[in-house]
C-alpha cells in the first residue's frame, strides 16, 4: 500500500499529440517516458523520487497497453543490471532510485554498463537528495558522473524542460553509445505545470523480439582485452560524439541580457531559485527575463567547452552558481578559460559558500556580493537593495523619496536581536526531534529494549536505514552507527569476539530483503557470529512510502507477498529465531531480547518482531470504518487515557515510550503540583502507553475507552447501567467531601 495513489492522475497520460498535460513533475516524467518509446522501467524507491515508482505502479495497465515491462525492484542495483537489455539490443531502458545512496548500491552495475557502453537509449534517472531536507549524508552525483563517464542531465525544473530532457536524454545516450542520468531535485519533482503533449509509443523494438532473436557481442562485455579498449572508446568515440549532440541540439541554454559585460553560469536545476533571486535584486521581471545574460547547464556534465569559452569571451566577470562540494564545475571551468586565454574573472565559492543548499535566499546574497565587486551599478536599480548595499541610490528614482517617505530609522539601543528571541524561545519551548508517529509498532521494541539495558546494562547497538533509525533520538537514544540500507547487522560484524556482552544490530524488513538477508544474516550464519539480530517487520517498505515487499501480507495481484521473513532466516542456516507477532506487548518483547542476550547457545541469535505499520494500517482500515459507519454497522473504536486521579506525575510512561498523542497537563488538584500524563485525541489506540507502564512497573492509571458507533440495544442499557452506578459512587463521594469539609 504506497503512501499514495495515482489511479486517477494516470489516466492524463494517455492524452494524445496537440493536448495539454497539467500536473506534477513526476507525472510529465512518465508522460516523456511513454513518448519516448521506452521498452521496460525499473526501479526502487526512496525520496524524492518514490513518487515516481507509485505513479508507474498505478500506470502498469497503460505500461502494458503499449507493451512496457514495468518492475519494482529488489534494490537499486537490480535496477540498474536492468539495464543489461539495452546493451545487445536497440531497447530504450529507463531506471530510477533516491541518489546519492542508490547509485553507490547500483555502482558495480553502472560501472560495468558505462564501460561496454549500450546500443538502445539507457536513461537513469537519479533523485538528487541534496540539502537541508535530505535524510541522507550530503553528497552529489556529479562524482559518479565523471568516475564512470555517464553523461549528466539537469534539466531547468519546468514541466517542458524535463519532458524534453527525457527524450534528449534516450537520444544522446544512443548517440553516444553512453548511458545518461537524468538529475531531478526535490522541486523538480513535484513542481506543477503544463506542456503540450505527444503521442504514446510502442517500443520499436520489444523485450519478445530480442528473446527471439539473440544478439551477442563480445566487444561490449567487460571483460580483456575489450575493457582495456573501452577506456579509449569513450574517450576516442563516445566522449566526441556526445559533445556533437549536445551542441547540435543545443541542450544548454542561453539567455541574453542588456548587462553583457557580466554573466550567470548556473546549473539546470538551480535555474528557478536564480531567477527569483534576481526578482529580488530587481534584475529579473515576473516573467522570468533576466538583465543578466544566463548560460544555463542543462547538461552538467560533459562541460561543452566551446560554449563556455563563446558565453565568458568579452565579459568582465561571470559567476558560477554550482550546488554543493567538491567544485567539480568551478575547477573546470577555470581550466577552461585559461588554457583558451580568456581573462574573463570566473567567481563562484568564493561568494558563495561551499557546501549547503543554494536556496533562494543563498543565491541573492551571494549574487549581491558578486554586483557590489563587479558591477555596483546594478544594485542601484532596486531602492532596498541599494540601501542594504551601502550603494547611493540612482538619481532617476529619487522621484521614490517623494512618493513614499523613508521610514524612521531604528534607534540604535534597539537593535534587531532575531538569534537572541530564538535563543530565549529554544531554553522555554523543548526540542522536538524527529520520531515515529503515533501507534507505531517499532516504538515498543525499542522500549524493551531499554528496559532490558537496565536489567543487563548498556550494549553496542548497531543500527540501520528505516523508520527504526529514530530510536537513535530521545526518549530511546539507542544505537551507535548506521552504515547503510541493510547493513545493520554487517556494522555490527567486527565485534563477533568472546565477551562478557553480545552485541545487537537493528534491521528492518524493507532493509532485510534490500540488502540485509545474504550481507548481514548470511554472514553472520558463515562467521558463527554470536550476537543478536533484531528484524522489525511491519509489513511494508514503510521509510519510502508504505510500497508492498516480499514479506508483506498483503494480496497483491502484481507482485508475489506473504514470504515469511523467518523461513529465509532459516533457510541461511540459522538456528535461533524468536517471531513475536504482536510488538506492542512489551514484556514479552523484554524477555526476549533477554533471552537472546543470556542464552548459552551460540550463534546468531534472530528476533523478528512483527506488527503492522500503524500508517498503513489506519490507511487500510479508515475508509473501512468510515464506510461500516455510514452503513450504520455496529463499530469500535478503541482509545486510551489517563486517569489523573491515579496519575502520580512521575511520566516514565512517557520518557519511555515518546507517542505524540501521549503527553502532559494541569492535574486539577492543588494538591498535585507536577503536571500528569495524559493523552491526546490523535490517539490510535494501540495500547502501547499502557503496556509500556505495566512493563516497567509503573503506575496503573492508564485505562481503555471503548467508543461504540451505531450502538446495538444492549450497548444502551450497558451505558445508562454504567452511567446511574457512576453518577451513584460520585455523589456518595462529593458527599463524604462535603461532610470532610465541614
Amino acid at each position: 500500500m504506497a503512501e499514495r495513489s495515482f489511479k486517477k492522475e494516470v489516466q492524463q497520460l494517455r492524452i494524445g499529440a496537440g493536448e495539454e498535460f497539467r500536473g506534477e513533475g513526476i507525472l510529465a516524467v512518465t508522460k516523456a517516458l511513454l513518448q519516448s518509446g521506452v521498452g521496460y522501467v525499473a526501479g526502487y524507491q526512496g525520496s524524492p523520487i518514490s513518487h515516481l515508482m507509485d505513479v508507474l505502479a498505478d500506470a502498469n495497465d497503460i505500461l502494458q497497453e503499449l507493451g512496457v515491462h514495468f518492475e519494482a525492484s529488489a534494490s537499486e542495483a537490480t535496477a540498474a543490471a536492468t539495464l543489461a537489455a539495452s546493451v545487445m539490443y536497440p531497447i530504450r531502458g529507463a531506471v530510477t532510485w533516491k541518489s546519492t545512496v542508490g547509485t553507490n548500491v547500483a555502482s558495480d552495475a553502472l560501472a560495468n554498463l558505462a564501460s561496454g557502453g549500450v546500443t538502445g537509449g539507457a536513461l537513469v534517472i537519479v533523485g538528487e537528495d541534496y540539502g537541508e531536507g535530505s535524510s541522507i549524508m550530503q553528497e552529489r552525483s556529479h562524482a559518479f558522473a565523471m568516475k564512470s563517464q555517464i553523461w549528466l542531465l539537469d534539466p531547468r525544473p519546468n514541466l517542458e524542460s524535463m519532458v524534453k530532457a527525457v527524450e534528449d536524454g534516450f537520444a544522446l545516450s544512443e548517440a553516444s553509445k553512453t548511458p545518461v542520468m537524468l538529475q531531478l531535485r526535490i522541486r523538480g519533482c513535484h513542481v506543477h505545470g503544463r506542456f503540450i503533449a505527444k503521442e504514446n509509443k510502442r517500443p520499436a523494438f520489444s523485450l519478445a523480439e530480442a528473446l527471439e532473436n539473440p544478439a551477442r557481442d563480445t566487444s561490449r562485455i567487460v571483460l580483456p582485452p575489450a575493457s582495456f579498449l573501452h577506456e579509449q572508446e569513450k574517450i576516442k568515440e563516445r566522449w566526441p560524439a556526445a559533445i556533437r549532440y549536445i551542441k547540435a541540439n543545443k541542450l544548454n541554454e542561453h539567455f541574453d541580457g542588456d548587462q553583457d559585460d557580466i554573466g550567470l553560469i548556473l546549473q539546470g536545476g538551480l535555474y528557478n531559485g536564480v531567477i527569483r533571486a534576481l526578482q529580488l535584486l530587481g534584475l529579473a521581471d515576473n516573467f522570468g527575463n533576466s538583465r543578466i545574460p544566463l548560460y544555463v547547464m542543462n547538461v552538467a556534465y560533459p562541460v561543452i567547452e566551446d560554449e563556455v569559452i563563446d558565453f565568458c569571451r568579452g565579459k568582465r566577470a561571470v559567476l558560477l552558481l554550482e550546488e554543493g562540494q567538491p567544485d567539480y564545475l568551478e575547477q573546470n571551468l577555470h581550466a577552461v578559460l585559461r588554457k583558451a586565454g580568456v581573462d574573463t574573472r570566473l567567481s563562484g565559492k568564493d561568494v558563495l559558500p561551499m557546501a549547503g543548499e543554494y536556496t533562494t535566499q543563498v543565491m541573492r546574497d551571494g549574487l549581491r556580493e558578486f554586483l557590489k565587486r563587479e558591477r555596483p551599478e546594478s544594485l542601484q536599480t532596486h531602492p532596498a537593495v541599494a540601501a542594504d548595499s551601502g550603494a547611493a541610490p540612482a538619481p532617476q528614482l529619487e522621484i521614490t523619496e517623494i512618493t513614499r517617505p523613508k521610514p524612521a530609522p531604528r534607534p540604535v539601543e534597539q537593535p534587531i536581536t532575531f538569534h537572541k528571541q530564538v535563543a530565549d524561545l529554544a531554553a522555554v519551548v523543548p526540542p522536538r526531534p524527529a520520531g515515529f508517529c503515533t501507534g507505531c509498532p517499532e516504538r515498543p521494541i525499542f522500549s524493551a529494549l531499554t528496559l532490558a539495558q537496565e536489567t543487563l546494562g548498556q550494549h553496542h547497538i548497531s543500527c540501520d536505514i528505516g523508520c527504526h533509525l529514530f530510536s537513535i533520538l530521545p526518549p530511546f537514544n539507542l544505537g551507535a552507527t548506521t552504515m547503510g540500507y541493510g547493513l545493520g547487522a554487517s556494522s555490527a560484524a567486527a565485534f563477533n569476539v568472546p565477551a562478557a556482552k553480545r552485541p545487537i544490530s537493528i534491521m528492518g524488513d524493507g532493509g532485510f530483503w534490500h540488502n540485509g538477508l545474504a550481507s548481514g544474516i548470511g554472514n553472520a550464519v558463515f562467521n558463527k557470529y554470536d550476537g543478536v539480530i533484531v528484524i522489525v517487520d511491519n509489513f511494508y517498505a514503510s521509510a519510502t512510502g508504505g510500497q508492498d515487499i516480499l514479506s508483506s501480507r498483503a494480496d497483491n495481484p502484481d507482485r508475489s507477498t506473504n514470504n515469511p521473513i523467518d523461513q529465509a532466516v532459516r533457510g541461511v542456516g540459522v538456528k535461533w529465531v524468536r517471531t513475536l507477532d504482536r510488538t506492542y506487548d512489551v514484556a514479552k518483547v523484554r524477555a526476549t531480547i533477554e533471552e537472546a542476550l543470556t542464552t548459552d547457545i551460540k550463534g546468531p541469535k534472530v528476533i523478528i518482531a512483527q506488527s503492522e505499520c500503524m500508517l498503513n494500517k489506519q490507511r487500510r482500515i479508515k475508509p473501512l470504518f468510515n464506510k461500516a459507519v455510514k452503513e450504520g454497522k455496529r463499530v469500535v473504536k478503541e482509545r486510551f487515557g489517563v486517569d489523573p486521579d491515579v496519575c502520580t506525575g512521575d511520566h516514565a510512561c512517557i520518557r519511555l515510550s515518546g507517542c505524540p498523542s501521549l503527553t502532559i497537563k494541569d492535574s486539577g488538584d492543588p494538591l498535585k503540583e507536577d503536571p500528569v500524563a495524559h493523552v491526546e485525541s490523535s490517539c490510535v489506540g494501540c495500547g502501547n502507553c499502557g503496556e509500556v507502564a505495566h512493563a516497567a512497573v509503573l503506575c496503573p492509571s492508564f485505562y481503555r475507552a471503548d467508543i461504540v458507533h451505531n450502538p446495538s440495544g444492549r450497548d444502551r442499557f450497558l451505558a445508562r447501567l454504567r452511567q446511574g452506578v457512576i453518577g451513584y459512587l460520585q455523589r456518595r463521594r462529593a458527599a463524604r467531601l462535603a461532610k470532610f469539609a465541614l
